[in-house]
């Protein structure tokens, strides 16, 4: 079992890697797969706004390129008041690349966390199985 409030530590910490240059936004997230490995993300923002890639898809993306296929939980921190939610598109990666057991943590400016599944946050998903 992993440790919650480490995942929640090391988000925090992505998020001082950001590169948000347009929206000043810092997003970070922490990737932790089933073997116990974690994966830090930042958001990177770009001119062209479609080009940027938020913390979540860098976090997955490089585990992946690391070879991991089984993930725990992702955590994500940003500089709002509110609890950060993965966007719509990161929702679907996640969806497809982790599944929906997958466990998020989602964190407020202040370093508090509230946690669900990505089940929950994207109910009625359109994955892999309706291509088979």
């Amino acid at each position: 079992m992993f440790d919650a409030k480490e995942l929640v530590r090391k988000a925090i910490e992505a998020k001082t890697k950001a590169l948000p240059t347009y929206s000043n936004f810092h997003v970070g997230a922490a990737l932790i797969s089933k073997n116990g490995k974690i994966f830090l993300g930042a958001n990177i923002e770009n001119s062209s706004y479609g080009l940027t890639i938020c913390a979540e898809r860098t976090a997955v993306f490089s585990a992946i390129i690391e070879g991991e296929r089984e993930f725990e939980a992702i955590a994500i921190a940003g500089d709002s008041e509110d609890y950060i939610s993965p966007c719509g598109a990161c929702r679907q990666v996640l969806m497809e690349l982790c599944g929906k057991n997958l466990h998020v943590y989602m964190i407020n400016q202040n370093g508090e966390y509230k946690q669900t599944t990505l089940d929950e946050l994207l109910p009625y998903s359109f994955n892999k199985e309706f291509l088979t």
